[in-house]
């Protein structure tokens, strides 16, 4: 089931910090644009790189007015001890955004992203201040997002929002984007080369 124009389950789940400082969250009223990204388990080997590349990241989804949060399956005690071991041990030490815990597969059950081992896919959700899912993708366990595509949604998004244009296929922020006509479509394919 997709979740685009929805809101996700209301669920309080569990949260901890780079600081070991718990939080619960509850998505369906924050009302803060939120990237929420979720990996399969700790201690493996896609997901440091992708929490990472997150991290290298962050200041660009900041800049844009969004928080970005992690999850999977595992305890607060595990991800704890993952916040707490290096990067050259492949651990996530230095990260600065919350990790959802989800031990018991509440909240990911109801995503219906685990895969046959018990274990989420690499879900992606983009939401926006009102609590809507615009943008979702699910990947499987070995293949990483490119979170420079995720920016790139976003800015979509922000620029239709603010101008009321579409974007067409590979639009990046800067380019032209359309209006809602055949009009418009037969100029930007008169102008490209």
């Amino acid at each position: 089931m997709s979740y685009i124009g929805g809101i996700l389950p209301d669920i309080n789940i569990n949260s901890v910090n780079h600081k070991s400082e718990e939080e619960i969250f509850n998505f369906s009223n924050n009302n803060i644009k939120t990237l929420l990204f979720w990996y399969p388990k700790d201690f493996t080997f896609v997901c440091p790189t992708e929490i990472h590349a997150f991290q290298e990241k962050l200041s660009e989804f900041i800049k844009r007015g969004y928080r970005v949060i992690g999850a999977s399956c595992d305890t607060i005690q595990i991800h704890l001890e993952w916040l707490k071991t290096s990067k050259k041990n492949a651990g996530i030490e230095g990260i600065t955004f919350p990790l959802i815990s989800d031990p018991r597969r509440t909240l990911s059950k109801k995503l219906k992203i685990l895969g046959k081992d018990n274990v989420t896919y690499r879900a992606t959700y983009l939401i926006d201040e009102n609590n809507l899912v615009y943008y979702e993708s699910i990947n499987e366990m070995s293949i990483g997002r490119n979170i420079d595509e995720l920016l790139r949604i976003i800015d979509a998004k922000i620029h239709h929002d603010l101008n009321g244009e579409v974007c067409p296929a590979n639009w990046i922020l800067g380019k032209k984007a359309l209006k809602e006509s055949t009009e418009s479509v037969k100029k930007y394919f008169s102008n490209l080369k």
